[in-house]
């Protein structure tokens, strides 16, 4: 394995691009039916977080609309084959044409078959069941996971569960490596994630848990989420040096002692290294 000092890495990532001008450009002007397309998006980001399904209630709490807003919208996505209703569990599951969407758009992204790999490797060697996750706004999105093959998992993490940044090691691994102002933008509002999360999330808590992972090129995630449920994440960084990605590990307390972080850690850089450079190559012409 390839050594990788993850001190150089937060460099590329934190060079500050120009200002430019206040300009709205002709896409950002406010349009008709834009308050209706961004409460579908957000029905569709919802639903999409289990994918056992996820029921009425806990869409309309989360979406902030009204109950019958909500049905109304979910009905309409299901007419056209963007999400299916499962009458007797009574939950809503994405549908087939997001599937296809799905498939179109994969051709796009290679990001999962770089990953995947690597993903095979980490859950070999170290056992725990090892993830690919992508930012998202201020969200982290999970795309991809490896089960280890140690008996006892953690289930925090799966396909489309969704965190804020610096919730969850994946989202720190991120969001450490951002410039600066952009890392202040995104805590503005962490007294809300606490607020969700708890009061290990507030914006003290991860603004020492960002110094640790830049310290180290990793981050921890020492059962925040979940008591007993342990994470570590380690950044994936596109061609401009800004963290897009991050792999991860999840497992149990005890398969993540101090002892045992370093080597994890290191496993966790190696990889994210491989994928960086890779995703740096200059395009063949």
């Amino acid at each position: 394995m390839t050594d990788q000092s993850p001190a150089s890495e937060p460099q590329t990532a934190r060079r500050t691009q120009p200002a430019r001008p206040a300009q709205q450009s002709p896409l950002a002007q406010p349009v008709q039916g834009a308050q209706v397309v961004g409460r579908i998006a957000l029905l569709l980001r919802l639903v999409g977080r289990n994918p056992t399904g996820t029921p009425l209630s806990e869409i309309v709490r989360d979406s902030g609309l009204t109950r019958p807003t909500v049905h109304r919208l979910l009905t309409s996505l299901a007419a056209e084959g963007l999400l299916d209703h499962d009458a007797l569990k009574h939950t809503w599951h994405y549908g087939p044409e997001v599937f296809v969407m799905g498939t179109v758009a994969a051709a796009r992204y290679p990001i999962e078959e770089l990953a995947r790999p690597s993903l095979v490797r980490l859950a070999e060697e170290t056992g725990e069941s090892a993830f690919l996750s992508i930012r998202r706004g201020a969200e982290t999105v999970c795309l991809l996971r490896e089960e280890g093959s140690f008996p006892i998992r953690s289930f925090v993490l799966h396909e489309g569960v969704r965190f804020p940044l610096g919730v969850a090691s994946a989202g720190m691994a991120i969001l450490a490596y951002l410039p600066d102002a952009e890392v202040d933008a995104l805590l503005a509002d962490s007294e809300t994630v606490a607020a969700r999360w708890g009061a290990q999330h507030s914006p003290a808590s991860i603004r020492a848990n960002l110094e640790r992972t830049r310290v180290t090129g990793y981050a921890v995630n020492p059962g925040l989420i979940l008591e007993g449920s342990w994470g570590m994440g380690a950044a994936i960084f596109d061609r401009g040096g800004r963290p897009g990605w991050a792999l991860s590990l999840t497992g149990i307390e005890p398969r993540f002692r101090p002892e045992r972080q370093k080597m994890l850690g290191q496993l966790l850089l190696d990889e994210a290294s491989r994928i960086t450079q890779t995703l740096q190559r200059p395009p063949l012409n």
